[in-house]
């Protein structure tokens, strides 16, 4: 963190997320926040270098966007490629699939609750920095608890590898279905790992109620002015509007929790607008029917928020037994729905790690799920397709167009850290201006204000896709003993 003259305070880089961002933050004459501004200073461009290859490759190339959530690129890639050969796949081959997609959020949301989110709990917002850590947070638990951890996330990524072919980047989705069946030995692994996780999720939960909703001043800091926003809520439902990664309905619920919007992947270009800012290279999607009206909060805003905490809100509920529990108390202690507390999204990720658990439980049981039969081969010529899933960071969107021969035409992504990008910025500002005043600015505060983003779980190497402008570039050309010789400035 730097500190620039007594008008502009710089993070950079903010920490424990996945990607690569600043923060700056502007005071006015009396030391108070005027404005802030979180930035990201990094493209992948995806969506220009897959025009020209073939659509079938898709789920292979577009999980290379990024090593935290290939699965859900995978997983989406594959759901838009089967729109676009307009191909069903087989009941085994779709189960197959949601069970390989339970594993990859329960990495996922272990990774992000005890690495990411949890040294600000359990070790304090403002505690050393250098304690503040992973290993800060296993010297405190204790090693038997770190080794849980570290198990469990383990066996999600046996499980992705044992289906995908690879624990990252996976291999097995293609048009119709999945590239191999699982046999009754690795259904026997996985159901076993299944119940340690189950029983890793309980835990998990107990752990988060006996820390922070018995510590009085976390809950106040939950429930806080500074991190609350007012916003729209997305997140994919069942025909219950049960909270479902893998597929369903869109369902969108307006700030005082009323059903908005409901719409079919097919559909959301009708509802989901993207907005451009000069200043960033990640975009700013909105609601169509209510339109950009900037970075502002409440109904006459079209922003909206997806990820853990915005499912819950936008479902009516859980679709297993364990994890509905977890989800009524969550609503219940934070005075029912919609919950508009930012950092309420680590509650809801840990009810989401039961409802993955629980899940994984249920289809690693299901007789269906060792039949060979996993995949419809294609028969029509392909054109156009969408495919949604929720990534461990909210809703994810992907759209191709091919000629007839399967070449792609164009790609539109709209990936999760995307869909939150604007209520990140005004979460960040919120927090700013809440905590810092009369130029007064500890570390401590500032990873306060670091708090307001990490609870989205950002991911920018995946979210990062406009291109206002050129790329800048800076060139410089040293002699054999490193004194400079020229500049060119792009």
């Amino acid at each position: 963190m730097a500190k620039e003259r007594a008008t502009r305070i710089t993070i950079d880089p903010v920490t424990r997320l996945e990607g690569h961002a600043k923060i700056e933050i502007f005071l006015d004459d009396e030391g108070d926040v005027e404005n802030a501004y979180f930035q990201v200073p990094e493209l992948r461009g995806f969506e220009e270098f897959c025009a020209g290859r073939p659509v079938e490759e898709l789920p292979r190339i577009t999980p290379r966007i990024c090593g935290v959530c290939p699965g859900a690129h995978h997983m989406a890639a594959s759901k838009a490629v089967d729109a676009v050969f307009h191909v069903e796949p087989p009941p085994a081959g779709r189960k197959l699939r949601e069970l390989f997609y339970c594993a990859h959020m329960i990495h996922s949301h272990i990774a992000h609750f005890y690495a990411l989110a949890a040294p600000d709990f359990v070790l304090g917002p403002q505690a050393d920095p250098a304690q503040r850590n992973i290993l800060g947070i296993v010297a405190k638990v204790g090693l038997e608890i770190g080794g849980e951890v570290i198990k469990h996330r383990a066996y999600a990524q046996d499980i992705q590898a044992m289906i995908g072919g690879k624990a990252t980047h996976p291999v097995c989705g293609v048009p119709g279905g999945m590239s191999k069946p699982i046999d009754e030995e690795e259904r026997k692994r996985i159901e076993d790992m299944a119940k340690s996780t189950v029983e890793f999720a309980k835990f998990s939960l107990q752990l988060f109620n006996d820390v922070v909703l018995k510590n009085k001043e976390y809950v106040d800091i939950i429930l806080g002015d500074v991190y609350t926003m007012h916003s729209y809520y997305m997140g994919l439902v069942d025909e219950k509007n049960k909270v479902n990664f893998y597929e369903g309905d869109v369902r969108v619920v307006d700030p005082e929790g009323k059903e908005f919007a409901k719409f079919k992947p097919a559909q959301y270009l009708d509802h989901v607008g993207e907005h451009v800012e000069s200043w960033s290279y990640l975009k700013f999607p909105f609601l169509k029917q209510v339109g950009w009206k900037g970075l502002v909060e409440g109904n006459d805003s079209g922003v909206y928020r997806v990820a853990p905490l915005a499912r819950l809100n936008a479902a009516d509920g859980m679709a297993t037994a364990l994890a509905q529990e977890a989800y009524e108390a969550m609503f219940s202690t934070l005075g029912g729905k919609p919950v508009h507390a930012t950092l309420a999204n680590h509650w809801a990720r840990l009810v989401e790690l039961m409802y993955a658990a629980e899940r994984l439980l249920e289809l690693s049981q299901d007789p269906e799920i060792t039949s060979p039969d996993v995949r419809s081969l294609p028969t029509a010529t392909p054109d156009e397709g969408v495919g949604i899933v929720e990534a461990p960071r909210g809703t994810l969107f992907h759209h191709y167009k091919t000629d007839p021969r399967g070449m792609v035409t164009d790609v539109n992504l709209i990936v999760a850290t995307g869909n939150n990008h604007a209520a990140i910025c005004m979460s960040i500002k919120k927090a700013a201006q809440g905590l810092i005043k009369k130029g007064h600015a500890t570390e401590g505060l500032l990873n306060m204000v670091e708090m307001a983003f990490r609870a989205y779980d950002p991911c920018f190497g995946c979210a990062t896709h406009a291109l206002p402008g050129e790329m800048p570039l800076v060139v410089r050309i040293r002699d054999s003993d490193g004194a400079p010789l020229q500049e060119i400035v792009r």
